[in-house]
């Protein structure tokens, strides 16, 4: 039986699945200012920036976009619409669905986001930060296809999770 050496087993910073989970952190921290000053959550935001590309959809549509099930979404979207940035309601052509849709003041939100500001501080130029967010989601998009295909496998089965 042959046994990894300690030096020949990947670290911590060779884990791009690391990698990914601290940036979101680093993003959150970045975020962390200017959320608070709106009085929002990361969450509560990126519900709100959804809107901003698709206004007046389904719960069920915009909890698909955002990767949320509905049990985490709604309490989301009812505080967002306490706060004054977003309105719920049912659909006249199927009352089993609720539609959700800004509303001025969640328009507004936009000016006030500071994105730029975010792109910036990422210390990337323009070309290397649209080829890493594409890079990214293509990423995401493969993993998430693999998780549905990929039938289950046998405990113990080894392999690398980097």
């Amino acid at each position: 039986m042959t046994t990894s050496k300690p030096h020949d087993l990947p670290k911590l910073a060779d884990f791009l699945c690391f990698a990914v989970y601290s940036a979101n952190l680093a993003f959150g921290r970045a975020y962390r200012p200017i959320l608070e000053e709106l009085g929002i959550t990361y969450t509560q935001w990126i519900a709100i920036v959804a809107l901003w590309d698709d206004d007046n959809q389904t719960v069920k549509s915009l909890g698909e976009k955002l990767f949320l099930e509905s049990n985490t979404l709604t309490p989301i979207l009812k505080r967002l619409e306490e706060l004054g940035y977003l309105r719920r309601r049912r659909d006249p052509a199927d009352e089993r669905q609720v539609i959700v849709s800004l509303t001025e003041a969640g328009r507004r939100l936009r000016e006030q986001g500071g994105q730029q500001d975010l792109v910036d501080a990422t210390g990337l130029d323009a070309a290397e930060f649209a080829a890493l967010q594409q890079a990214i989601v293509k990423m995401r998009d493969s993993l998430l296809k693999h998780a549905q295909e990929a039938p289950m496998k046998e405990p113990g089965r080894k392999g690398t999770m980097r």
